[in-house]
């Protein structure tokens, strides 16, 4: 049930930012953020076809699979996001532009952290399976 809903947040995303009510009445979003939307329409449809995989399909080796695949996917836009900067914060007095990017550097981390465990796991498990009974 999990996989099914975490599919459905993704297509729901999907519809979000590309439909309704779109990524335009953000006003911190600058039209530059059409050069991230592809990437991000990607990230989004991985993820979401790779839990209706993991609906069919569970084992934790496949999980692994998929988990490095939408986060490599994740980190790739997460990139993008950094070259484009598709944010203006105005003129306020706080210095969001430094928060964003805080928390881009953060999630890049987060994910590399993810990928190099799902690895691991990988790993681990060729090693366990091939190893004598």
């Amino acid at each position: 049930m999990g996989y099914l809903i975490a599919a459905a947040i993704n297509a729901v995303m999907l519809y979000a930012v590309n439909v309704a009510p779109g990524w335009q009445p953000l006003p911190f979003l600058t039209e530059d953020t059409r050069q991230v939307l592809a990437l991000l329409n990607l990230s989004l449809g991985v993820g979401a076809f790779a839990n209706l995989v993991y609906v069919a399909y569970d084992p934790p080796w496949w999980n692994a699979v998929g988990d490095v695949l939408t986060t490599v996917v994740g980190m790739t836009v997460l990139v993008r996001i950094w070259q484009v900067f598709p944010f203006d914060f105005g003129g306020t007095s706080s210095d969001w532009a430094l928060l964003a990017r805080s928390l881009l550097v953060l999630a890049f981390a987060g994910a590399t952290i993810g990928i190099v465990v799902q690895i691991a796991t990988l790993l681990r498990r060729r090693v366990d399976n091939t190893a004598p009974h």
